[in-house]
């Protein structure tokens, strides 16, 4: 089975040996397609060991499941890496991102994803706290169905280092999260070469 994380992997070569402690990921980017893949197969715990040890307070499974209930988490899409040192440079990608993105959608705020991801709306503010050295900087598109409808979150994500693991900490919302409607012929935002009713489509039921 391909993984979760829509990798060209297998989910038993990807994630699943970090969701279950024999391997640790190596990268910002491993650990963050982890993180989807056990939101996708409910592995909360796992989703809080991978939070750092400041955002760990106050969290619980119990939390984390909550936040996340109703939601199918079905696709994800890792955008090319930008340099942490340039705010600017990152500021004015994002926006671009956003103004050329090929979904032609109505977006409506979704309190969900700041429940799930610990996140905050973009901003230049908040881009300045996340690039510091030491730290990756991660930039995604996450997929999920809720009630039949789609979702998207699309976050820039901050991890850094603690006792020799990656670790999330937090990540700032770019403004196209929320409800999204992608056409039923278009290719499947998984990667799959299929057609969407013919691929994650029939996630939603």
């Amino acid at each position: 089975m391909r993984c979760y994380c829509c990798s060209s992997k297998s989910f038993d070569e990807c994630c699943e040996p970090f969701i279950k402690g024999d391997k640790h990921p190596s990268s910002a980017e491993q650990l963050m397609r982890s993180r989807f893949s056990a939101y996708a197969t409910a592995h909360y715990q796992y989703i809080l060991e991978t939070y750092t040890k400041e955002k760990q307070q106050g969290l619980s499974v119990e939390d984390l499941a909550q936040s996340a209930q109703g939601a199918t988490w079905f696709a994800l899409k890792v955008h090319p890496t930008l340099a942490a040192s340039s705010v600017d440079s990152l500021v004015g990608n994002l926006v671009s991102s956003t103004e050329d993105s090929s979904i032609d959608s109505t977006v409506h705020a979704d309190a969900k994803v700041e429940a799930v991801t610990n996140a905050e709306p973009i901003s230049k503010t908040n881009l300045k706290s996340i690039s510091k050295p030491n730290n990756a900087i991660v930039e995604f598109t996450a997929y999920y169905f809720e009630n039949k409808s789609m979702y998207q979150l699309h976050e820039t994500s901050n991890f850094s280092v603690e006792d020799g693991k990656w670790r999330y900490h937090d990540g700032v919302l770019h403004d196209d999260c929320g409800k999204i409607k992608y056409g039923r012929n278009l290719p499947c935002v998984c990667g799959s070469n299929k057609k969407f009713k013919q691929c994650c489509a029939t996630k939603s039921r």
